[in-house]
């Protein structure tokens, strides 16, 4: 289509139609674009099983530079695309699962999976492209295959269900950007079809609407009452929970009382709505995996909430943190299951062979719909002995609380050292008024 325009501009001698006729161009291209996606039905198998299959539209925003200049092109994923049998595996266990679609000459999009037993998630998102196809990159400088990552993509769903999105998604890789839209996709099947049971996207759950109500005309005088606010939850009570490895030996401990802060359509309501709920320890089962760099804690609580910590450790400095924190709820009042995810957070840092703990309430932020309240927290996901905590390094809220009836001591002693000594000076001073007859 550049190329047409550009033929067009060589044979008009008036420079403002030919830039008009440009500027045309650049607006009606994405447009153009958006009509030719076309969604792709993609599929690895292991045998006569599916593994892994996705229904999907894609396209693909690309920044390139040319020999004067950067130019940006507006890529759809073609109904052409294929499975790369060769490069795409069925996995289980520690191992990553990978989906690889190749369309056009060297171009891909590789989709790794990975899952815990409860959730699967989409670990890491590829996108490869060639700047030698001219079709695509004309006038392109380099003619080099080009490759960007992004591993915090935030697709998961609980196990045996599909992750259904609707709604375009966009991701940022490098000087690219991907946008999915009308997705749907199951990894690590029991069967070769979708799951009829779905795990919806937090994009879709935003843009559900309540139904069109028709109001009916009377004479007669109403009173409408409004609901009671419901009664807040209180503190949390403190959760044990811990990780066992095969050897009968403690790798994950923690201690903490945990509140959900988590807006979502109430269909009770008719609208949406902030609730806090607190998890209950006794109705509340952990289980997790321990890994050299990572660790991960899974709560279920009677199946209708899983909350799932992962941590993340850096050998180079010894330091962990918490690094990913993602929620699945299916609660009756709302319309669809209740699911955030957010695997690029910098939360509980703490030295390798420390715990971590902080008694004060701290609020984890974790995507604009949800956010965890924790309290009197103590967490070691690494290197645990004697099946204890280790000496922990404690928060700075923590500290401040510690300071604060230092300080204030320390005023006081100061006020009644003033007092006691202008006493002192006065008493002096009084004593200097009488003399001796």
């Amino acid at each position: 289509m550049l190329q047409v325009a550009l033929q067009f501009c060589e044979g008009i001698e008036s420079e403002w139609l030919c830039g008009l006729g440009l500027s045309l161009l650049a607006v009606c291209r994405p447009l153009l674009v958006a009509c030719c996606i076309q969604a792709v039905t993609l599929e690895v198998n292991d045998g006569n099983s599916t593994c892994i299959k996705a229904e999907l539209s894609a396209s693909f925003s690309i920044t390139y530079n040319t020999s004067n200049s950067t130019r940006t092109v507006q890529v759809p994923l073609p109904d052409s695309t294929t499975v790369d049998t060769g490069s795409s595996s069925c996995s289980t266990g520690d191992r990553s699962s990978w989906l690889v679609a190749v369309f056009g000459p060297g171009h891909a999009l590789r989709l790794s999976f990975s899952t815990n037993g409860s959730l699967y998630s989409v670990t890491n998102l590829t996108l490869q492209y060639n700047l030698s196809d001219t079709s695509i990159f004309p006038e392109a400088k380099s003619s080099d295959v080009v490759t960007v990552v992004s591993d915090s993509v935030g697709i998961w769903a609980t196990s045996n269900t599909t992750y259904r999105c609707v709604s375009p998604t966009t991701f940022g890789l490098g000087g690219a950007t991907v946008t999915f839209s009308d997705m749907r996709l199951e990894a690590y099947m029991p069967g070769n079809d979708l799951s009829p049971t779905e795990s919806v996207c937090m994009a879709d759950q935003g843009s559900t609407t309540a139904p069109p109500t028709t109001a009916t005309p009377t004479t007669a005088r109403t009173t409408t009452t409004a609901a009671p606010a419901p009664t807040p939850p209180g503190t949390p009570e403190r959760g044990t929970y811990s990780l066992i490895k095969n050897n009968n030996t403690v790798c994950l401990l923690a201690q903490m009382g945990l509140q959900l802060n988590v807006s979502y359509f109430s269909l009770s309501q008719n609208k949406t709505i902030q609730e806090l709920v607190n998890l209950t320890p006794n109705l509340t089962s952990a289980s997790g995996s321990c890994e050299a760099s990572s660790a991960s804690l899974v709560l279920t609580q009677e199946q209708t909430i899983t909350l799932n910590f992962t941590f993340t450790l850096n050998s180079t400095s010894n330091k962990y943190h918490l690094s990913g924190i993602t929620l699945l709820a299916n609660w009756s009042d709302a319309t669809a299951p209740v699911t955030a995810s957010n695997t690029s957070l910098d939360y509980l840092r703490s030295t390798l062979g420390r715990s971590y703990m902080c008694n004060a309430e701290q609020t984890l932020a974790v995507v604009p719909a949800f956010s965890l309240n924790t309290f009197r927290l103590q967490v070691q996901p690494f290197e645990v002995t004697t099946n204890q905590f280790a000496t922990a390094e404690e928060c700075r809220m923590d500290q401040d609380q510690m300071l604060i009836p230092i300080i204030v001591g320390a005023a006081l002693a100061g006020l009644v050292l003033i007092v006691l000594i202008a006493y002192l000076i006065g008493r002096k001073r009084s004593h200097a008024g009488y003399q001796t007859i």
